[in-house]
């Protein structure tokens, strides 16, 4: 372990404290919820939930994609999403024009790839669900991204992920750990996904981790890893492979960039690293500075990478970026066990069969 690694952690532990005052808030709260002294409000409609106990990096967006592209053949669907770090407030529905400063970066990066889905953005969704529903009335389920601990709306399916490095059951509140829920709250999920598996993950790891997630009888859990594609230009959207004659300086501010730069370490000769803090708001200067650090590159095989998520930042910055080998990595998940039809009759089952329950 590195000095900051230990340093981190060593202070996290000093936090113990306040993840305890913590804990006590949020059990309190979900009492409240489960002796009806709060109230969830439930929809006479399929709502799709995706969500997890932890912050950040349990693969929460792509899970909404893979939902878009299983989904969108059959029914009429959109998105609905918090829309972090936005510079507006309220509900909004993505149109022509829209940017990641209007409905969030994560929303953006929806519109962007499936622009015949509404996606919309609110911080209520209890109020914005309606509105999504008034301007979108020929829709038959609404996706719900990160909505699993926000329990003033209940959805009709949840889908809970958990990241396989850092499952819900070994972790603890916030901030000595990265819970913001407790994970007794998992036992609500229809569907627990535990995500960034590694490929060749055995049949007895699968049992052991079953095991210590505590399941109940009528939960599935399913087991994903993470699947790139080939990375696209920014602009001109063309394709290239990664080679072990490249050398690459990796661009990004997601949570967990880890096993993206697992990933290459085995694909790549070298990569150089500029990382952002999550969700960061590219400036002018920034990319300055990417650019220099990418010339100080010597190397006849060299590009520029960044996340989908990150691109969405920085397309604000297109006309600059027509002749800069930048490239974006796309990425999956992938079911693992030959589990993902199962997965896939699940969800479309819910809505072919969907029956309000107020309770």
């Amino acid at each position: 372990m590195n000095f900051n690694a230990f340093f981190l952690k060593s202070f996290r532990v000093v936090l113990l404290p306040f993840a305890l005052l913590y804990g006590l808030v949020i059990m309190l709260r979900n009492w409240l919820y489960d002796k009806k002294y709060l109230h969830s409000a439930a929809f006479n409609f399929p709502l799709i939930c995706v969500g997890n106990l932890a912050v950040g990096g349990t693969g929460k967006s792509p899970m909404v994609e893979y939902l878009i592209e299983l989904l969108q053949p059959h029914f009429k669907i959109a998105t609905l999403s918090r829309g972090y770090k936005r510079k507006t407030k309220g509900y909004a529905l993505a149109k022509e024009g829209t940017t990641a400063l209007e409905i969030g970066d994560e929303p953006m990066q929806f519109h962007l790839k499936f622009p015949d889905v509404p996606v919309a953005v609110g911080e209520e969704r209890i109020i914005a669900i309606p509105y999504l529903i008034e301007d979108c009335k020929d829709l038959q389920a609404i996706i719900l991204d990160d909505a699993f601990q926000h329990r003033n709306v209940k959805a009709g399916f949840n889908i809970l992920l958990t990241e396989y490095s850092n499952l819900y059951t070994q972790d603890f509140f916030l901030p000595t750990g990265d819970l913001r829920d407790e994970w007794r709250s998992a036992k609500r999920a229809n569907i627990i996904v535990v995500t960034k598996c590694p490929a060749d993950l055995t049949v007895d790891k699968k049992k052991k981790i079953i095991q210590n997630l505590h399941a109940t009888v009528s939960q599935k859990i399913f087991f994903t890893t993470i699947e790139y594609g080939l990375p696209y230009h920014i602009t001109s959207n063309e394709k290239r492979s990664i080679t072990q004659d490249d050398e690459i300086l990796l661009v990004c501010g997601i949570a967990n960039p880890k096993p993206l730069k697992e990933y290459l370490v085995k694909n790549a000769d070298t990569y150089y690293q500029k990382d952002y803090n999550d969700h960061h708001i590219f400036t002018i200067d920034d990319l300055k500075e990417i650019k220099e650090l990418f010339n100080e590159i010597n190397a006849d095989h060299k590009f520029i990478l960044t996340t989908e998520k990150d691109a969405v930042r920085l397309h604000k910055f297109d006309n600059e970026l027509h002749d800069i080998p930048l490239y974006v990595l796309p990425v999956k998940h992938k079911f693992l066990f030959n589990e993902g039809e199962l997965f896939n009759n699940e969800v479309i089952s819910f809505i072919k069969n969907f029956s309000f329950n107020p309770n």
